[in-house]
């Protein structure tokens, strides 16, 4: 983020502990509008703790989210989901045995917080928005398909659709590219990007794969044992000798 940009996203000395054990450890830093910035570190780094207290999974023990200037911190995930912060996870989270275009029109009618029920099937609720939403991310071709028919990839897509559906102005997204093949991983990468520079959204993603890290990341931020050790450009990131030794298992020499 440079000097000029105001974050979306800004969260100040947030700290977690369980049992005693702290998860998150005086952790700072911002997300602007039309940037994507990558999360990593080792496993039990924190990640997903931080994703957690963010949008409102877990209570924080100290600290403060704001998103616009507004403190979100202490508010329930689904007030904080309205405010348009989406989430995508590791998993593909899709209702199996309903259309593609089903699955994206239930995010529209909550969005909308309509009422939807299960007798109705949402079957033309919102339904050009939805064949909208999939033609943006490439599975337009999709819609009347059932989501348990789909390959994992696509599952991706649909899932980045209902995650659309909100008009999000921040997306958190964990493991966006876990289980996919390395076609779909640049595939899906590259139309995040495009979504997020071009429809000015902020995005905070966690992952494992550091080619996607690296190409795809306007900046990195990296987590060791709850602490920010270092962030920066991708470059700068790659070159820090600390994230060498604990990231990367390099040793200092």
């Amino acid at each position: 983020m440079s000097s000029h940009q105001t974050p979306l996203l800004a969260i100040e000395h947030l700290r977690k502990a369980f049992d005693g054990v702290v998860a998150v450890d005086d952790v700072s830093f911002g997300v602007a509008a039309g940037e994507m910035v990558a999360l990593i570190g080792p496993n039990g780094a924190g990640k997903t703790t931080c994703f957690n207290l963010i949008n409102g999974q877990l209570s924080l023990d100290a600290g403060e989210v704001r998103l616009a200037g507004e403190r979100i911190d202490g508010l329930p995930a689904r007030r904080i989901a309205a405010m348009r912060v989406g989430r995508t996870f590791q998993t593909a989270a899709v209702f199996a045995s309903m259309t593609v275009r089903e699955n994206v029109q239930l995010a529209l009618i909550a969005a909308a917080g309509e009422q939807w029920s299960v007798a109705s099937r949402a079957t033309r609720a919102h339904s050009t928005e939805a064949d909208a939403l999939l033609e943006r991310v490439g599975a337009g071709a999709l819609a009347a398909r059932t989501c348990a028919t789909l390959a994992y990839g696509d599952l991706k897509r649909v899932e980045i659709a209902i995650a659309l559906a909100a008009a999000p102005r921040l997306l958190l997204m964990d493991e966006p590219t876990a289980g996919t093949s390395t076609r779909d991983r640049a595939e899906l990468m590259t139309l995040t990007a495009e979504i997020v520079h071009g429809g000015d959204i902020a995005a905070l993603f966690t992952e494992h794969d550091m080619d996607v890290v690296f190409g795809y990341a306007d900046r990195v931020i990296v987590l060791d044992r709850g602490k920010i050790i270092a962030q920066g450009s991708p470059a700068s990131v790659r070159a820090d000798i600390r994230v060498r030794e604990v990231y990367f298992g390099v040793e200092a020499g």
